[in-house]
């Protein structure tokens, strides 16, 4: 129950700093550290870190729940609260501020003018349809942000080193979970936080196919065309394409080895022969410059001194030459595309696109045979063009042919 002495708080007037920070901590067992505004680390994340590790969770995981965790700290520092004396008081708030205020800007080191008021809201893309980012979060970042913080809590709750009370409740008087499900349908979460924004399911997009022509036209490179490549026509995230090595890849089969996001399992993807002649032109180039066998990297940043290519770069390459199309693409709409391109083939069968993507349920790679809004369109109107093309049929006749009237009541009538 919320307190009657509640404290009152101006939250459209409230400014939150840059207090803090999330740093790479240069260890294998700890490979984020969440800095509190003197430097320090912050304890309480540094064992839940530790906490998810221990549970398979991968470095990109820690830094994703680091980032959420680094705004709700924010946000106490404000109000002037511990992490451990937070109430559900600080936890409504704090959900209702992230859901109305603004964004931190990051004044970009060639553009330090720019301000805060000349970033575009989320309007949808003249090409692509797609809605950009805003100047506040997406709904989909408030609601991560709210699960990241309420399983950070659960953390010392459960072992007794924190809260007796979760500051972040759960959503009740729902009744028993999964009570009525459909034994045909996979089971829902049911456990969903109360200050949860609700989000709506969006259908993934691609890039049709005369976008795709133009924008690869657009790389000015080979290794840009290999990656972009073997992206397409694999279907494999970005970072799991970017963390391959030289010893990974097999031309005589066609194939090449990640390593899975979800699992962290190696898994053969086939890819297409275009993916690996661009792949060969872009080895030629690095003969001499760079290793090109056994456990060395396969991409390489273009200026020198060479280094490992990171996923940050390789998304500004991409992001680059759709601005020149005036698309906001991302390379992430590349394993849509080879999600749509497989799932639409009917030579090839939905549990085959559900290997080659990864899922774990069946359920997710059935997203992508649903019919494409702009597939639709066209159709509807080619359907317009048909029926305005057919030639005008006769109108028929209210009355009866006389031939059947004799039929029925003979001749003398």
């Amino acid at each position: 129950m919320i307190d009657s002495e509640e404290p009152s708080r101006n939250l459209l007037a409230m400014v939150v700093p840059r207090w803090g920070a999330l740093k790479p901590g240069g260890d294998p067992f700890a490979p984020y550290r969440l800095l509190d505004d003197a430097g320090g680390v912050v304890e309480s994340v540094a064992s839940f870190f530790a906490e998810l590790q221990a549970c398979g969770r991968s470095a990109s995981t820690q830094r994703s729940y680091g980032l959420a965790l680094l705004r709700w700290f924010r946000f106490l520092a404000v109000v002037e609260v511990a992490w451990d004396q937070a109430t559900r008081v600080e936890a409504r708030d704090f959900c209702r501020w992230i859901q109305i205020a603004d964004k931190p800007v990051h004044p970009h080191w060639r553009r330090p003018e720019e301000a805060p008021s000349s970033r575009r809201q989320g309007w949808p893309n003249s090409v692509t349809g797609k809605v950009g980012p805003g100047v506040g979060y997406a709904p989909a970042t408030v609601a991560q942000t709210e699960t990241v913080v309420r399983g950070f809590y659960e953390f010392p709750l459960l072992a007794g080193s924190g809260p007796m009370v979760n500051p972040f409740p759960l959503a009740r008087g729902r009744g028993r979970g999964n009570a009525h499900r459909n034994p045909m349908e996979p089971f829902r979460n049911e456990g969903s936080g109360l200050y949860r924004p609700r989000l709506v399911a969006r259908a993934p997009r691609q890039i049709p196919d005369g976008g795709f022509e133009e924008l690869f036209a657009r790389l000015g490179s080979h290794r840009d065309r290999a990656l972009v490549a073997f992206w397409v026509s694999t279907g494999a995230r970005a970072a799991e394409l970017l963390g391959a090595t030289c010893a990974d890849v097999d031309p005589g089969q066609q194939l090449i080895t990640v390593v899975r996001k979800g699992s962290r399992a190696l898994q053969q993807l086939p890819a297409s022969c275009d993916a690996f002649v661009w792949l060969r032109l872009y080895q030629a180039q690095l003969q001499g410059l760079a290793p090109q066998a056994g456990d060395h990297p396969l991409w390489w940043t273009l200026r020198r001194p060479l280094r490992r290519l990171t996923y940050h770069a390789a998304h500004r390459m991409f992001t680059r030459a759709g601005a020149q199309l005036g698309a906001n693409w991302t390379l992430h709409d590349l394993r849509h595309t080879a999600a749509y391109r497989m799932a639409r083939d009917p030579g090839m069968p939905i549990c085959d696109v559900r290997w080659v993507l990864g899922h774990a349920q069946l359920s997710t790679t059935q997203l992508y045979t649903s019919p494409l809004p702009e597939d639709v369109i066209a159709s509807v109107l080619a359907h317009h063009e048909r029926r305005a093309q057919q030639p005008p049929q006769a109108p028929v006749s209210a009355r009866y042919r006389p031939e059947s009237l004799n039929v029925l009541f003979g001749t003398d009538r």
